[in-house]
């Protein structure tokens, strides 16, 4: 290539309306151009291309074998050009592209799946991946650009420090405490937290650390008796369920709870967490509207089960 840029979108543009009609004339028209603009831009384009592209005729122009070779790749640039356009047009309208969704797992129970669905119907355009990891773990994957939205919470231990970005809070998620079937307070319609004082309980976070339950137990007057740690909600029901200690679960996911347990509201102030989206300095439309959809979404007043 003789000349720096010489097959640029333009020139590549002009090169295929002139191969089409076969006219340096038409295409001028067609373009907006001059006939000798055009003409400089082929010349420029066949100085680039090392030898001629148009056979010169008594009225109009043909490609050469070279002209048509490179017509062909000039269809091909143009094509995926326009497709690109017409991508990043949707993306950028919030009605195509890929949308990146990290959610911690108990949102994953009701809260993400039910407002997905919703988001689907409306944006059918939209690619939805979903990665399932700890608040922290989502934070930072957001903050390397590998999210376009996360749902987070502050629990067991508070909202870890957010740096660039911004948050929105979707709803208040009570935690319940779940019971085996067979425990003394199963049939109390709610349960008063200093009842439990002797109970063992089944927990996340490791000993010491500050959680919601250590706040809650200190305010009832009470520490609570270390049990065993399981970080997830499936595993604790089934250490619950064994009769090996209680364990706080959020209302999120109260349908996910076996039928062997059953989950009681605290008397008092109960032990809530905070949920939230957490969305890049410059999010993608289709992330805000999936947060607005979040924000509708009425799973945090799930109906318990009897």
């Amino acid at each position: 290539m003789h000349e720096q840029n010489a097959f640029d979108a333009a020139a590549l543009r002009l090169f295929d309306e002139v191969a089409r009609g076969g006219s340096f004339t038409a295409a001028a028209e067609l373009l907006g151009y001059t006939q000798s603009a055009v003409s400089r831009r082929v010349a420029a384009l066949e100085r680039a291309a090392g030898g001629p592209l148009f056979e010169r005729l008594a009225r109009g122009v043909r490609l050469t074998p070279a002209g048509a070779a490179l017509h062909r790749h000039a269809v091909a640039v143009l094509d995926r050009l326009d497709r690109a356009g017409e991508e990043l047009a949707a993306i950028h309208a919030g009605m195509g592209g890929t949308l990146r969704l990290g959610a911690f797992a108990t949102a994953n129970v009701d809260l993400v799946p039910g407002t997905l669905k919703r988001f689907a119907a409306r944006r059918p355009g939209v690619e939805l991946r979903l990665v399932e990891g700890l608040t922290v773990r989502l934070l930072e994957r957001l903050g390397a650009g590998a999210l376009d939205v996360a749902v987070i919470s502050d629990y067991p231990a508070g909202l870890p420090a957010v740096g660039a970005g911004r948050l929105v809070e979707l709803c208040e998620d009570r935690l319940l405490v779940a019971l085996p079937a067979g425990h003394r307070l199963a049939g109390a319609a709610e349960v008063e937290l200093r009842e439990l004082a002797g109970e063992r309980w089944i927990e996340a976070a490791p000993s010491g650390q500050p959680t919601l339950l250590l706040a809650a137990c200190a305010a009832a007057g009470f520490t609570p008796r270390g049990g065993l740690r399981v970080a997830e909600w499936t595993g604790k029901f089934g250490f619950v369920a064994a009769g090996l200690g209680v364990t706080l679960v959020p209302e999120l996911a109260a349908r996910a709870v076996p039928p062997s347990l059953v989950l009681r509201p605290l008397l008092g102030p109960a032990p809530v967490r905070r949920v939230y989206a957490a969305l890049p300095d410059d999010p993608l439309p289709a992330a805000v509207e999936l947060v607005e959809l979040l924000g509708e979404w009425q799973a945090c007043t799930t109906v318990l089960p009897t």
